[in-house]
């Protein structure tokens, strides 16, 4: 009897968790993981566009993450700032490292303890993924070389509470922040486009040095900061911005797909190797693109926020479940199918690479994410 009056909670608490979900950002969030899986599946396992174009431009699915949780994170910081019991950066922390760390070391345990089944390549040092700095240096290729997004994003969360703090809480100045984060997007694309001169039409360097890089991809969350920041500090323009969502939407759309076009058709060349305008513009403006679409997300009176894609609240909550554990589960199962007869290239084998990946997330979300979400609440609530 006390199983099932636990199991009526549990119920209650993850229906409680997916309807509080805001449908835009969910759509988003979704949209993200399946851009992701689509193009490790061609990179990886297919190696073939098994999507057509989506295959070709889902690694932006990372970039769109880095919106989102640029967002999210910036929001509970100036949030908390504005706050009349202010902001802990403890709590902050602790929450960070209960919600991102047990995860991350189930999968990084399965790279160590199953190396050949996980993907064969070399193994980063345990160290680097310890210290969240596995993309320094990072070849393409590495096993778990997908964790290098997790390594920026911890990276960011470091930083970020600690400029926040800086500027807001003793400087008094959100000007102070505004200049700030433009001055460091600006930043960016300048590193962007000192390393594009370094490496030029080298593709591996191109990887180590730009793609992988801290410096030349932190600026992709801070389009997601500056909404935050508007949210929380200049409440009547955002108000205005909110009821003009479908604006925002298309925006957000057009912004996207000039980005997208550009690193389809102007990004590589066989004569001149990377491009330079695109390498340092291309990423601002996807980033931008995506911020435009995650400020639509939030707009009560835009069709992305109104629409409410079946699955996609439960997709967008395993996602990073999903993100971290998709890539060495399918390497492990391309030699089971091709024992099997199964083509990872058909239909019903893509089907079921997805749909085992799928429940694996399910089953990591459960057995491992739930647990520590439900400890942190418990003990480390925000007040």
């Amino acid at each position: 009897m006390l199983s099932l009056v636990n199991n009526s909670r549990n119920s209650s608490r993850n229906s409680s968790r997916i309807s509080s979900r805001i449908n835009g950002l969910d759509t988003l969030r979704a949209c993200a993981i399946l851009l992701v899986l689509m193009y490790h599946y061609m990179v990886f396992v297919s190696h073939e566009p098994s999507f057509g174009f989506l295959s070709e431009i889902g690694w932006v699915g990372v970039d769109l993450f880095f919106v989102l949780s640029g967002y999210l994170i910036g929001n509970q910081i100036f949030t908390g700032l504005r706050s009349t019991s202010g902001f802990s950066l403890k709590t902050f922390y602790i929450r960070r490292a209960l919600r991102t760390l047990p995860n991350f070391y189930v999968v990084l345990a399965i790279y160590f303890l199953f190396p050949i089944e996980a993907g064969g390549k070399a193994v980063t040092p345990l160290w680097k993924f310890l210290t969240f700095t596995q993309n320094f240096d990072l070849k393409p290729g590495s096993a778990f070389s997908h964790a290098w997004s997790l390594s920026i994003e911890e990276q960011f969360y470091v930083v970020l509470p600690l400029l926040a703090i800086a500027t807001i809480a003793f400087l008094k100045s959100v000007r102070a922040m505004w200049v700030v984060l433009l001055s460091a997007m600006a930043g960016a694309a300048l590193m962007r486009y000192l390393m594009w001169q370094q490496v030029g039409g080298d593709g591996v360097q191109y990887y180590v040095t730009i793609y992988y890089s801290s410096w030349c991809r932190f600026d992709e969350l801070l389009p997601g900061v500056a909404l935050a920041l508007w949210k929380n500090f200049h409440p009547a323009i955002w108000d205005r911005a909110l009821k003009r969502g479908h604006v925002s939407l298309v925006g957000g759309a057009i912004l996207s797909g000039l980005a997208m076009f550009l690193f389809t058709s102007f990004n590589y060349s066989e004569e001149q190797g990377f491009l330079w305008y695109t390498t340092t513009f291309g990423y601002t403006i996807l980033a931008s693109g995506f911020a435009l679409l995650t400020l639509a997300g939030l707009s009560p009176n835009s069709a992305l926020y109104r629409w409410r894609i079946p699955g996609a609240a439960s997709l967008a909550l395993w996602s990073y479940a999903l993100y971290l554990v998709h890539k060495p589960l399918m390497n492990a199962l391309i030699r089971p199918f091709e024992a099997w007869g199964w083509s990872v290239k058909s239909l019903a084998g893509i089907g079921a690479m997805f749909a085992v990946s799928f429940f694996a997330a399910y089953v990591l979300f459960r057995v491992v994410e739930t647990p520590f979400m439900r400890l942190r609440d418990r003990y480390f609530p925000y007040k």
